[in-house]
């Protein structure tokens, strides 16, 4: 069970690289949690491959700093009535 758990990990930390992707998506993508996701990139990734999750961090920084923007730009979108100017 265990080894399962580490390769979760890797491949969660692979697909977030790959595609620069949030963790919302990831949780998507693998059908598990976002709490999940978080507790495998952050914690158990580190102790498992240490590289990795250096890269995966700073993409996830650069998602979290982009966090606000995009919460923005889907309100906008929310409230914008038809046929209104962006």
């Amino acid at each position: 069970m265990k080894g399962a758990v580490e390769e979760r990990a890797i491949e969660l930390g692979e697909y977030i690289l790959q595609n620069n992707a949030t963790v919302r998506a990831a949780a998507k993508r693998f059908h598990i949690s976002k709490s999940t996701v978080h507790k495998d990139v952050a914690e158990r990734l580190q102790t498992v491959n240490p590289q990795l999750y250096g890269q995966v961090r700073h993409v996830l920084e650069v998602n979290k700093a982009q966090r606000h923007i995009r919460g923005g730009l889907a309100t906008r979108r929310k409230y914008k009535g038809p046929g209104e100017e962006p």
